[in-house]
């Protein structure tokens, strides 16, 4: 999923990748009118698997942060990016992400986080962060090898 949601520079909103042309992305709106477009050379394009926000320590990939707020939030988008004041949007950023690096994380970039995460929960994507399939060996698994 974090391959196919792009930004693009200069146009609000998120968009899918549909297809590649000649020179250009075939992407479409994650909103309900669902336009496709070609987005050429000229457009800035960002896919959301290659964002992180800054830390205090590490940079964290922008899809953990939206599986943070997620899990926060318990999928709801109760918190609308234009209406929110620096207040509640430092708690939400203290809930997605407790050590966020407050010199060079801006309110505007947290605005953005939540308007995204709003945009994907509204078109359907609540599994942001895949989960890795687990190569642990259960007790009896163990035990039937060391039979044989």
């Amino acid at each position: 999923m974090q391959d196919i949601i792009l930004a693009i520079s200069g146009k609000p909103g998120l968009y899918k990748l549909v297809s590649r042309g000649n020179r250009t992305l075939i992407v479409e709106t994650l909103d309900a009118q669902h336009r496709r477009f070609p987005a050429g050379m000229h457009d800035r394009v960002t896919s959301l698997g290659d964002v992180s926000m800054y830390t205090d320590s590490d940079d964290v990939n922008l899809m953990q942060v939206f599986q943070n707020l997620y899990d926060a939030l318990q999928g709801k988008t109760e918190v609308s990016h234009k209406e929110a004041n620096e207040d509640t949007l430092q708690e939400i950023m203290d809930k997605a992400l407790p050590n966020w690096d407050r010199d060079r994380v801006h309110f505007s970039d947290i605005r953005k986080l939540v308007q995204w995460y709003n945009i994907l929960i509204e078109a359907g994507y609540t599994t942001f962060v895949e989960k890795a399939p687990s190569n642990e060996m259960t007790v009896n698994e163990g035990e039937e090898d060391q039979a044989q």
